[in-house]
């Protein structure tokens, strides 16, 4: 990397420069966009972060019916406001390795049945309560509560015993299973004092701002916690501000005059022309994410499975792609699962559109008439516009969807998990027997296709025990052939996380595991001087 840029870096990051000159040097002498950006977030995090300021946030996802329970937080709005308050014993790094947050350290027997969590002792919850092992016990209880709601019940139904000992808890499992760090770091377990089991929605959590203003669907306020027991890494805005901002075009134009410092889910058909607005910069990280399409397995008609089947081949994928996601992605094949996990089998064939077996499973099926799909602005980017294709590529196979397009407001509340067919969209997560079991369980209360299934439990559930890894790996070939051919999820696509921030924004890191950097971008962003 040439001496020059490693100069002009610095005076970025000092905020002498713009991002914009940089880039623009930096091509000039052959460098590409990403080793640049690279660099430049390399000077950022040497020059350390700048306190001060309020950090703005103009995002889609946000309802009047969301809550500050993050039992129920299903939605971007919720999911990054929770971020800010709360945190968990772990978290997945970017690279996706266990970080400690409110456990220090953890330890297993070695068949992977019991661990132990030790606890920090330095962690004041915003109500100026000491963090106690009692109040990690009684989270970890809240959730498991068969009556809870919670989209981690499936994984904390699994906890045979929970107890405090000492500075530590102690968590027995039912069954073995190596993945339990990852599962503690879900991000619906955030820590509240005694579990939140007197008041769920409070909002009082350990992380390093507290909420003091929240207006569902329309605006949020946190301020930093001063006693913050991790000030150094987190936490360096005097407050951030969350603006609930549905509509595609407003997010673009608040961040552009200025009125905002950042934006998710930038529409992939617009991102050249963000790319050439002054002071804004582009993040675009490859994730696990996905755009489904779900049918209710249990609903007629799509309890018939030739049915389903034959919307699966009417889907063109590669043109949805191509067209919705203007590259900045992959296909998918049916399955919420993608090379990115470590037990990944890529042999599976992958299912392409095929007009002739969409025809004989339709007419197998013995349906008539048309089928309703339901679909927003809100369930992702470009939802409108890849629910047309598939409207109009399923016409060519001789089967009628009619569309309703739903408002943003009320979708996640109304429609998701609700509607028989409808659209929505997956972040995947660390590994695949959370993705699994958060949302293919029987039992899950996330499963939002009402796949019901026996044989498929068990397959997860011996997955979880199973500690030899090819063993593992097959089992979960299995679990994916069956959700191809048989489940209720359409998965024609996976997406980039594309988000967009004013050139003002320091500390950013491209992270995978969700947009706006896992949700953290509020938290260990600043603005520069």
């Amino acid at each position: 990397m040439p001496r020059e840029l490693e100069f002009m870096s610095q005076q970025v990051a000092a905020g002498r420069l713009s991002r914009r000159e940089f880039l623009g040097r930096a091509a000039a002498l052959g460098v590409t966009v990403a080793s640049a950006n690279l660099l430049l977030g390399q000077a950022a995090r040497a020059a350390g972060p700048v306190k001060g300021g309020t950090l703005k946030a103009g995002l889609v996802g946000g309802e009047s019916t969301n809550s500050l329970d993050p039992a129920t937080w299903a939605s971007q709005v919720p999911y990054t406001l929770g971020r800010c308050w709360g945190e968990q014993l772990l978290e997945v790094s970017p690279a996706g390795e266990i970080e400690y947050r409110l456990a220090e350290t953890y330890e297993a027997t070695p068949d992977a049945k019991t661990w132990r969590f030790k606890i920090r002792k330095d962690v004041t919850f915003h109500n100026g309560k000491e963090l106690t092992p009692a109040d990690v016990v009684a989270t970890l209880e809240r959730h498991g509560d068969a009556d809870s709601k919670s989209a981690a019940l499936p994984f904390v139904q699994e906890f045979e015993t929970i107890k405090a000992d000492g500075d530590s808890v102690v968590i027995t499992l039912r069954q073995p299973n190596a993945d339990l760090p990852y599962v503690v770091s879900d991000y619906h377990l955030m820590i509240q004092p005694n579990g939140g089991k007197e008041d769920p929605t409070a909002g009082i959590g350990t992380g390093p701002y507290k909420v003091v203003s929240n207006e569902p669907g329309v605006k949020h306020i946190a301020q930093r916690h001063e006693g913050y027991w991790g000030s150094a890494e987190r936490g360096h805005a005097d407050q951030i501000e969350i603006a609930v901002i549905n509509d595609s075009t407003a997010r673009t134009a608040a961040l552009q005059s200025g009125q905002i410092h950042m934006i998710n889910r930038i529409e992939p058909k617009v991102v050249a022309l963000i790319q050439r607005l002054p002071g804004v910069v582009i993040r675009n990280v490859p994730g696990k994410g996905h755009y489904v399409f779900i049918a209710h397995c249990n609903t007629t008609p799509f309890d018939n499975n030739d049915l389903r089947l034959a919307l699966k081949y009417a889907v063109d994928r590669e043109e949805m792609v191509a067209k919705v996601l203007a590259g900045y992605g992959t296909v998918g094949n049916d399955t919420p699962m993608i090379k990115g996990y470590p037990l990944f089998d890529n042999d599976i064939e992958q299912r392409a559109f095929d007009p002739d077996k969409a025809k004989f499973h339709y007419k197998k099926s013995g349906h008539s008439g048309s089928v309703l799909l339901r679909t927003s602005d809100v369930a992702f980017p470009g939802a409108v516009d890849a629910a047309q294709l598939f409207q109009m590529s399923a016409a060519k196979c001789g089967i009628t969807i009619d569309l309703k397009r739903e408002p943003g407001d009320g979708y996640w509340s109304d429609v998701w998990n609700k509607q028989p067919f409808s659209m929505s969209y997956w972040t995947g997560r660390p590994t695949q027997d959370q993705v699994y079991s958060i949302a293919y369980l029987s039992k899950a209360e996330w499963n939002d296709t009402r796949f019901f299934r026996e044989d498929f439990d068990r397959l997860i559930f011996t997955a979880r025990g199973e500690l030899d890894t090819a063993k593992r790996k097959a089992l979960y070939r299995q679990s994916a052939m069956i959700l191809r051919d048989e489940g209720g999820v359409i998965v024609p696509m996976f997406n980039n996380y594309i988000d967009a921030t004013s050139d003002k924004v320091g500390g950013w890191v491209d992270d995978p595991n969700g947009e706006l950097m896992g949700g953290h971008a509020l938290t260990k962003c600043w603005l520069n001087a």
